[in-house]
């Protein structure tokens, strides 16, 4: 039996120490990288539930900056909320409308934080968050917002009912 120079080795045990620290420092960045979406969006998998009188309520949670920010669907495509009171209708940016498929309707004149701003009218087919589905909700396609959330405005607002306690808002939908 021949002996093993300890130093052939070395370069392995080397290799594997890179290895682990490269593992580490992956499975770290992905942890805080779901602890910063946590913070800016923590309803990202909003719960739903049915009440006694057949109506449907989310109850979502202000993110650090303290917004309500929920994750939904436009017509079956993945997009993120902003629930936003000043906002006349949901407002979508240019960019992720033509990605929905969205067609541009007339223009409208919009008076917003920014200024006056040009939209196109548009009709949502299917909005939906957690359990709450609604359908023909008028919204605008915003070229001048670059954004990637939509603003959810009083278009679905006023078809829901929504109550706020401390840092947490409930939306429901009845029947």
């Amino acid at each position: 039996m021949t002996e093993q120079d300890p130093s052939d080795t070395r370069p392995i045990g080397r290799g594997m120490v890179f290895l682990a620290w490269v593992i580490a420092l992956g499975l770290l960045s992905l942890y805080f990288n779901d602890l910063l979406e946590d913070r800016e969006n923590p309803n990202r998998r909003p719960a739903s539930r049915v009440t006694a009188d057949g109506g449907v309520e989310v109850a979502l949670e202000r993110n650090a900056a303290g917004h309500y920010v929920v994750s939904g669907r436009i017509n079956g495509y993945p997009v993120t909320f902003l629930i936003d009171t000043g906002a006349s209708d949901v407002a979508i940016p240019a960019r992720l409308a033509d990605e929905i498929g969205l067609e541009r309707g007339a223009p409208v004149l919009y008076q917003t934080a920014r200024g006056m701003s040009t939209g196109y009218l548009t009709t949502v087919d299917r909005l939906e968050i957690g359990d709450i589905v609604l359908r023909d909700v008028r919204a605008s396609i915003s070229p001048d917002y670059d954004g990637d959330q939509v603003l959810l405005g009083m278009s679905v607002l006023k078809r829901l009912e929504f109550a706020q306690q401390g840092n947490r808002l409930v939306l429901r939908q009845r029947d």
